[in-house]
């Protein structure tokens, strides 16, 4: 026989194992356990897109407007150099002589140029610094005429993009199309925030590529008409990121009328690389402000 609990002692038994059940109901569903560190919140950034993965494991960590095709600058010039270094048998110390042509054609468009000077003998591993560090349109028509195929320069030149183009289809890109080795479109040159991110970390992959695109400062040394040395002027980088945040290892700039400011950017910390791209942001001071905050995200999320 169950004799019932009363009076006071029985209310206090029976608060007591209500508040058993209570705590092991929340045990059972984990309420009971620490609080999660609270996630990183994604930043917002001024750029029209943005984009950021780990190097390593090609993982998104950040979208905004990615797939979206814009204008892409002088960040166009990541391929041109990617598809020379691509080259079978390449000499980086062969010798280029500056032509007329490519001189005439930075004047004509008032773009960005290494100041080559027209008769000078320059390497291809001078030509790629030139093309580079201070986005010089004089050394991308120099480099695209070197490794073009055809019997004039407009042919080659063709040829070059073409290259361009198919490395670009072979890493898997729908939604790039170059028309220029520069950036100076001809109304069909587009990339996009993820796409143009997965060209630059495939370029990363060359030795070359990285050790220029990490150069703060560059003097070269090229071969005059009468065979004396010249020495230029040293080319500085375009991309601040490589002064202004700890880890920085590439990649390039970009600017434009249409393109507005871009930056394909890259930084390693604590054995993690973190990779992106903003295009289209308001100038050149907001594209690493937005480069910062990505980066900062990216290591944050990368795991």
């Amino acid at each position: 026989m169950i004799t019932a609990i009363t009076g006071t002692k029985g209310s206090r038994l029976r608060r007591v194992a209500a508040a058993g059940v209570t705590t092991g109901a929340m045990l059972a569903t984990g309420a009971l356990a620490a609080a999660p560190a609270q996630a990183a919140t994604a930043p917002s950034i001024v750029a029209k897109g943005g984009y950021v993965m780990n190097n390593s494991t090609a993982k998104t960590l950040y979208t905004k407007a990615a797939d979206t095709k814009r204008s892409t600058g002088s960040t166009t010039k990541i391929m041109t150099a990617k598809v020379v270094l691509a080259q079978s048998n390449l000499n980086l110390d062969k010798k280029v002589t500056i032509q007329k042509a490519y001189s005439d054609y930075v004047v004509a468009n008032n773009a960005s140029q290494a100041h080559l000077i027209v008769g000078d003998k320059v390497t291809v591993r001078q030509l790629l610094y030139g093309l580079m560090l201070p986005s010089g349109c004089d050394a991308a028509y120099a480099l695209a005429d070197t490794y073009g195929s055809g019997s004039t320069r407009a042919a080659r030149v063709k040829s070059f993009i073409g290259k361009m183009n198919k490395a670009a289809t072979d890493l898997g890109l729908r939604n790039t199309k170059f028309d220029s080795f520069d950036g100076i479109g001809n109304g069909n040159n587009y990339s996009t925030p993820r796409d143009l991110t997965k060209i630059a970390s495939s370029a990363m992959k060359n030795s070359t590529f990285r050790t220029i695109v990490k150069t703060k400062k560059y003097t070269a040394k090229t071969i005059t008409k009468t065979g004396s040395t010249r020495t230029m002027a040293a080319w500085t980088n375009t991309n601040g990121l490589l002064s202004s945040y700890s880890g920085t290892i590439g990649v390039k700039t970009g600017s434009g009328p249409e393109a507005k400011y871009c930056l394909v950017f890259a930084a390693t910390r604590n054995g993690k690389t973190i990779i992106g791209t903003v295009l289209a942001s308001t100038s050149i001071a907001q594209r690493e402000a937005d480069a910062k905050k990505l980066l900062n995200y990216g290591f944050a999320t990368a795991g």
